[in-house]
C-alpha cells in the first residue's frame, strides 16, 4: 500500500463470479476530497468494483483499504459497523422502506450505525436538500427526484468518509443530470465526504479531475 494516506487504495484486486472468468481491476488510489469517477460501459465491471470498494462483495483476490483500514481483514460484524458508520451508498433506486416516513427512514440509518438518533440533525440535512416539507411523507408520496434527494440525505446523515453512487444520473435528461451531480458534489463537500461515482454516462466526465476508465483498465487524470 502506498504511504500518502489515501481514503481508498487497492492492490491487485480481482473478482470472479461462479462459472465466469476473473475480472481484474486497476490499482486505485483516491485522496480525501478527491471526487472520482469510475467510467465504463456495461459489462466492464464498474458496479462489481464499486461493491468491492464499498465492502458489499468480498474480492477473489487482492486488498482494499479505506482510511488505511484493510476492510476485508475485518470480521463480518466489524465490517457491517464500519460500513454503516463510514460509507454512504446511493443507488439508482432509492430503496426506502415504504412503511416509514422519510424522517423515519433516515433516523433508521442513524440507529443502524449505532449513532444517536437526532431528529434535528435529520431535519437540517433535509432542509439542505429542500425536502423539509416531506419529512413526514411516505416514499410513495414523493416524486422520483424527491426520492433521489431523500436517498442522498440517508447516505450522508452519518457524515461518511466515503459517499458511493452507482449510476445516479441513469435515465435522467441533461438538465436533471447537471442538478443531481451538482447536488452530490455540494453535499459531499458540506459533509466532508469523498464522492465516488460509477457510471457509463460520459456526459459527466468533464466534471471530474480524477477518473478511472474501466474500458481501458487505466486511470486517466486530466
Amino acid at each position: 500500500m502506498q504511504t500518502n494516506n489515501p481514503i481508498i487504495a487497492t492492490q491487485e484486486l480481482s473478482f470472479q463470479y461462479k462459472g465466469g472468468i476473473p475480472i481484474k481491476f486497476p490499482a486505485i488510489q483516491i485522496q480525501k476530497g478527491q471526487h472520482t469517477l469510475l467510467l465504463g460501459n456495461s459489462g466492464t465491471g464498474k458496479t462489481t468494483l464499486l461493491h468491492l470498494l464499498g465492502g458489499l462483495s468480498k474480492p477473489t483476490a487482492g486488498k482494499v483499504w479505506i482510511n488505511e483500514k484493510d476492510i476485508y481483514a475485518m470480521s463480518t460484524s466489524e465490517m457491517d459497523k464500519f460500513r454503516s458508520q463510514h460509507i454512504g451508498f446511493i443507488f439508482q433506486e432509492a430503496h426506502l422502506l415504504k412503511n416509514l416516513t422519510i424522517l423515519e427512514n433516515i433516523q433508521l440509518a442513524q440507529s443502524l450505525a449505532k449513532k444517536t438518533v437526532n431528529k434535528n440533525e435529520v431535519l437540517s440535512v433535509l432542509d439542505k436538500l429542500q425536502l423539509s416539507d416531506k419529512a413526514h411523507a411516505y416514499p410513495q408520496e414523493l416524486s422520483r427526484g424527491q426520492l433521489q434527494r431523500a436517498a442522498i440525505a440517508r447516505a450522508v446523515i452519518n457524515k461518511p468518509l466515503l459517499l458511493i453512487a452507482d449510476e445516479p444520473t441513469a435515465s435522467l435528461d441533461d438538465q436533471n443530470t447537471t442538478r443531481v451531480l451538482t447536488l452530490l458534489m455540494e453535499i459531499a463537500d458540506q459533509q466532508g465526504a469523498t464522492l465516488l461515482i460509477a457510471t457509463h454516462d460520459k456526459r459527466i466526465k468533464n466534471n471530474f479531475s480524477n477518473t478511472y476508465d474501466l474500458n481501458t483498465l487505466n486511470p486517466n487524470s486530466k
